[in-house]
């Protein structure tokens, strides 16, 4: 019995640590998140819907909904060459879209730890 819950917590943290495992996405906590972003011209995207992003958002983010079907025709804009920063309201889509432009050849995608919800 103590193998198999041992098997068992082994098997969810492997898969809630998949993200971590891709080296083309990289989950950072708030205070690096902005401090890069704070650079300069970086392509920050919030994958939250118009609604939650008319709400509150960070400055100089474009809403791209990762749930609108528009959403592949409007990441395959942005240059897949420079790293992409995204987040949603708690991590779940950003986590969802980064897998989804690593898939369409960006080169890095870093998501922010714990969404907007980390930021405010």
């Amino acid at each position: 019995m103590k193998k198999l819950a041992l098997l068992l917590v082994i098997a969810i943290m492997t898969i809630s640590c998949q993200s971590q495992n891709n080296s083309k996405i990289k989950v950072i906590p708030v205070t690096e998140f902005k401090t890069e972003i704070a650079k300069g011209e970086v392509q920050l995207i919030d994958v939250r819907t118009p609604e939650e992003f008319l709400e509150g958002a960070i400055p100089k983010a474009s809403n791209i909904n990762v749930n609108d079907e528009s959403f592949e025709a409007e990441i395959q804009k942005l240059d897949k060459t420079k790293p992409v920063y995204v987040y949603c309201r708690s991590g779940a889509r950003s986590q969802k879209a980064a897998k989804k432009m690593i898939e369409l050849g960006f080169i890095q995608v870093i998501d922010l730890e714990g969404g907007f919800l980390s930021w405010k």
